[in-house]
């Protein structure tokens, strides 16, 4: 066994993101995935560009579909749908992200794929759950769920995140899930339907924010790059560039005046607790700028650094990259001539592989 999930075989009847990204996962981990794909056009993600790459491919398709074979199926056709019956019936698990009720329609439902094995686990990912038709883009998710309202520079300009971050945390979830369902059928032989939706796994992922409404009756808004509940916590100028200043803790806060050369700041009943700076928040970063405009970003985060202050310049991706070399993360896995971000998941025993690049389009 080299794969922790060795053996097992996924029909991926997911496009776009959310699906893709959460199968791509589990194939990592050694999960054979079929993935089924339209005629002629295949994933919609395969047209999303630019970028392509020198050959043509969308890098956002690529992003999210290594290690999975690709089969085109025609679901209208009597002779696709069969050939899906007949890859479900050989699949542990089944993942699909069309509207509800729609693969019930096709005859490839989740009552379905138990005729025909009954201990599958079926997965559905959705926008908006229930018997919602509503399509489940990202960027309507966040403009619904409210992340939107608590990102950007002020309640006025509502701005979305520069990644399709919902997908991204629906997939991780759905993965979650599926692993538990999996657990659960090694204990008892029963599969089970998994269910997530992306607008769920916004609320669950605004975690503090959706808190501070459940729980104290705020209705959370866009505060840019500050924090509502900690300071010195957001982006500050200094010479050359922005530096993110995350401050956790009171000693934090003291180890960075020192290294300003500014002790009394820690003293000084303003911003001698978090509550305090919180709420003296603009004098304080005035105080802050001051000091910080004397050096680099660079110079300040080694400095900060050394005494155990969390703060960095704003990177750019392929900074980001850099750094990830510098302090010994593999970020980058070269996957036949491909290069695509590794797996993050470390593994001891069973670490992931990267056995064959995204496929292309089989006409």
């Amino acid at each position: 066994m080299t794969g922790a999930l060795d053996g097992l075989v996924i029909a991926d009847f997911g496009r776009v993101l959310a699906g893709p990204y959460a199968t791509m996962l589990l194939a990592d981990l050694g999960a054979e995935v079929i993935k089924i794909e339209r005629p002629g056009t295949g994933d919609d993600t395969r047209q999303w560009g630019p970028p392509f790459t020198d050959e043509g491919e969308s890098t956002y398709f690529l992003s999210v579909n290594r290690n999975k074979t690709s089969r085109t199926l025609d679901l209208r056709s009597a002779e696709g749908r069969s050939a899906a019956t007949e890859l479900i019936a050989a699949a542990d698990v089944v993942v699909e992200n069309f509207l509800p009720g729609a693969m019930d329609r096709l005859g490839l439902g989740y009552d379905d794929a138990r005729a025909l094995r009954d201990d599958v686990i079926y997965c559905s990912i959705t926008g908006f759950g229930g018997e919602s038709t509503l399509p489940g883009y990202d960027l309507l998710i966040q403009a619904m769920s409210g992340l939107m309202s608590v990102t950007g520079p002020s309640p006025e300009q509502p701005t979305k995140v520069g990644v399709a971050l919902i997908d991204v945390i629906t997939g991780l979830h759905a993965a979650v899930g599926i692993l538990a369902a999996l657990r659960y059928r090694a204990e008892t032989g029963e599969g089970q339907r998994v269910e997530v939706s992306l607008l769920g796994c916004a609320l669950s992922a605004l975690s503090n924010q959706t808190s501070a409404h459940l729980l104290a009756g705020v209705t959370p808004r866009a505060t840019g790059n500050d924090h509502p509940s900690i300071s010195p916590y957001g982006v500050y100028a200094t010479a050359d560039r922005p530096l993110v200043l995350a401050v956790g803790n009171d000693r934090q806060f003291a180890s960075l005046a020192t290294v300003l050369g500014d002790e009394a700041m820690a003293a000084d009943d303003r911003y001698a607790t978090n509550a305090a700076r919180v709420a003296h928040a603009e004098q304080l970063r005035g105080r802050l700028e001051a000091h910080l405009s004397r050096a680099s970003a660079q110079e300040w985060a080694q400095r900060l650094a050394e005494v155990g202050v969390p703060a960095g310049p704003v990177n750019t991706v392929p900074e980001a990259f850099a750094l990830a070399e510098q302090v010994g993360i593999d970020a980058v896995a070269d996957v036949e001539g491909t290069s695509l971000v590794a797996n993050p998941i470390r593994l001891s025993a069973t670490p992931a592989t990267y056995r064959t690049r995204p496929p292309r389009l089989v006409p």
